[in-house]
């Protein structure tokens, strides 16, 4: 098959690789039908991140199950499938508590599983999943989306469940004002999130004139363009004097989560999902003083699934706009230069 393999910094091949076969009797194999570029995986194309040696890569994918080991019970050959980002038991303490992303037998695609076998990167053209029955969620009754439900499923696989869970964390909902610092795929989803949760005012800080539209598309009812101390300033304008009371960070650099942590009014409370990529720590007096509340990290996307695809099947969300360009799976170097360069939001690649 073909699969993306990452050799370093600037360097994403896509190259031949065995076809992937049952393993393990809880594996699946499934056949991928739409994979895409994370803004996390820019982080080991710039060199942020190392790559040691090349690696698959991609970690957000949906397809159709070709083959299941002996012990996979809920799912059947032919499923359309949604793969949130990381593999899941879902009967550890910590799945069974929500968290899957800290499961006891947690493995990333591109990895190895529990038992020391490699696992495939989601961008590719198709993946052995370990643990099916707990990772996988299943798609009912639809097993050929049109292009439009295609994006939107996808989305669930990580972005649309990361702005999900920022605006959990950030305590969005009816009553209250918000503020959603990033305007990539995760921010303008924690927009859609926000929205969802019944927030009526929403300030999205972005400077491109086509990110601005989604984020209006999907209910954000002021822009932002300045940054620092003069987009606190807007911000405070916009609401009257004050702060926002929720605010989401969605990029994950010292700059964004100090533009955050100044928009948020005292006793309001900010919710993080920006992958950290240094710069200074969360500054605990600043929060001990000013009662701000802050949570979030890695998205439990396997638990939040469910909830949002019923919203994305009855059509009340559509969370695939995010995805403004479309490549072929061998495009898959351009497609990371589209997205390094800011010309594309989120590329869809097709196998």
């Amino acid at each position: 098959m073909r699969a993306t393999i990452i050799h370093g910094p600037g360097d994403i091949r896509v190259e031949d690789r065995d076809y992937p076969t049952v393993q393990q009797p809880t594996d699946a194999v499934v056949k991928v039908t739409a994979a895409c570029v994370c803004g996390s995986d820019l982080w080991p194309y710039r060199g942020v991140k190392p790559t040691h040696k090349p690696s698959a890569i991609g970690h957000e994918f949906i397809g159709l199950v070709e083959s299941i080991g002996n012990a996979v019970t809920d799912l059947a050959v032919g499923d359309l499938v949604i793969a949130p980002f990381v593999v899941s038991c879902g009967k550890c303490p910590q799945c069974l508590n929500g968290v899957t992303v800290a499961c006891d037998l947690l493995a990333g695609w591109g990895g190895t599983d529990d038992a020391g076998l490699a696992i495939d990167g989601g961008q590719g053209q198709a993946v052995r999943v370990p643990l099916a029955d707990a990772t996988l969620v299943r798609v009912p009754g639809i097993t050929e989306p049109d292009d439009a439900l295609r994006a939107s499923l996808l989305t669930l696989s990580d972005v649309m469940a990361t702005g999900h869970h920022a605006a959990l964390a950030a305590q969005a909902g009816p009553g209250r004002t918000v503020v959603v610092v990033g305007d990539g795929a995760v921010g303008l989803c924690g927009v859609l999130a926000a929205k969802r949760l019944g927030a009526e005012r929403i300030i999205a800080m972005s400077r491109h004139a086509d990110r601005q539209a989604i984020a209006r598309e999907f209910g954000a009812t002021d822009i932002v363009s300045e940054r620092g101390e003069d987009g606190v300033a807007k911000v405070r304008e916009l609401l009257g004097g004050v702060l926002a009371d929720s605010v989401l960070e969605c990029v994950g650099t010292k700059e964004s989560m100090e533009q955050a942590l100044h928009s948020v009014r005292p006793g309001g409370a900010l919710g993080f999902v920006g992958v950290p990529t240094g710069g200074s720590e969360v500054p605990l007096r600043y929060l001990f003083d000013t009662n701000i509340s802050i949570g979030g990290g890695m998205a439990p996307a396997r638990t939040y699934i469910p909830e949002l695809l019923a919203d994305v099947l009855a059509g009340t969300i559509n969370p695939g706009r995010v995805f403004d360009v479309v490549m072929p799976l061998e495009n898959a170097a351009e497609a990371y230069r589209a997205m390094d360069e800011r010309r594309a939001i989120k590329v869809l690649l097709t196998p």
